[in-house]
């Protein structure tokens, strides 16, 4: 049996998906570093041994990452552990269907870490960081996790802008 013939048509249509470009400046390259690494960091923290900072320090001697990245990583893990209670509370109450306990450990890890950027820090512009969320929990857990974290990701920041309106705009 001759192999099947793929019109010109079709190998241009291939030619053209392409998977998203990475950032083009190093800064931003570092941030989705860091991004990452403090996911990661996050996740294998959620096994109980030891704690995110921990895990990221260890790593970081071990030389499994980059220092650069720390400057991203550290202080949005800070922010997760800091504020962990306030970020599980978000994530229960915007994620009904999806239990904490019963939720999958990176998608957890993706939910924590993002509410952590979008509510709690000022390292990036909410929009930016739930772009960024949302392409890692594509990465890292697929199309459905993808959906969640968006979904609950800009409910919170709607949340957010809508108290700081009620305010008079002092959120902080």
């Amino acid at each position: 049996m001759p192999p099947p013939t793929v019109s010109l048509s079709d190998r241009r249509k291939v030619a053209t998906r392409r998977a998203p470009a990475a950032p083009k400046d190093a800064a931003a390259r570092a941030h989705t570093a860091g991004r990452r690494d403090a996911l990661t960091a996050l996740y294998e923290s959620d096994f109980g041994m030891r704690t995110a900072l921990a895990v990221l320090e260890r790593r970081v001697a071990a030389g499994d990452m980059a220092e650069e990245t720390l400057v991203w990583s550290r202080p949005l893990l800070e922010v997760v552990e800091a504020n962990r209670p306030q970020i599980d509370a978000a994530i229960e109450r915007l994620a009904t269907a999806f239990p904490l306990a019963t939720m999958a450990r990176i998608d957890r890890s993706l939910l924590r870490c993002g509410l952590g950027e979008v509510i709690h820090s000022r390292t990036a512009a909410p929009t930016e960081a739930i772009a960024a969320w949302t392409s890692l929990a594509r990465t890292y857990s697929g199309e459905p996790a993808r959906k969640l974290v968006n979904g609950v990701l800009g409910t919170a920041l709607r949340e957010v802008a809508a108290t700081a309106e009620i305010d008079g705009g002092s959120n902080s």
